[in-house]
């Protein structure tokens, strides 16, 4: 499973980042949310939402194999191995792979709570099936 996005329906409000942060650390701050909205000025309200695709590349450069799966068979950072190496960031082809140290001492991702989806009230996100692109085009 994992989160998709349709970029086309966000307004841009961002309570999804706030319910992000409150599940990953218990604060009201979009700054510590595991996914990303880009604003694309000067059109008004064009708004591009980036989420994980859980495609394990995080993972599989960790060092510390601190980037784990949750029951949700999710990847989550586990926050007692992480030590900040980095790694992860750079391997993220999303871009949705944070470490902040200004904001907290861990690296942090998607772990796929669904939080955001709740609280979106354009419908822009949604958990799915993993799709993948066979040869020919074919899903």
């Amino acid at each position: 499973m994992r989160l998709y996005a349709d970029s086309a329906r966000c307004s841009g409000c961002r309570a999804c980042l706030v319910a992000c942060s409150l599940n990953l650390f218990q604060e009201n701050n979009p700054k510590k949310s595991a996914l990303a909205i880009l604003a694309h000025f000067p059109a008004p309200g064009v708004y591009e939402v980036q989420v994980c695709t859980q495609c394990g590349e995080c993972a599989a450069v960790c060092p510390t194999n601190a980037i784990k799966k949750n029951s949700r068979d999710a990847y989550y950072v586990d926050f007692a191995e992480c030590n900040l190496c980095e790694a992860c960031v750079p391997a993220c082809p999303e871009n949705v792979m944070f470490i902040r140290a200004s904001l907290a001492n861990v690296a942090w991702k998607c772990d796929l709570c669904g939080d955001c989806i709740a609280v979106c009230g354009t419908n822009v996100l949604r958990v799915g099936a993993i799709e993948t692109v066979m040869a020919g085009g074919a899903q």
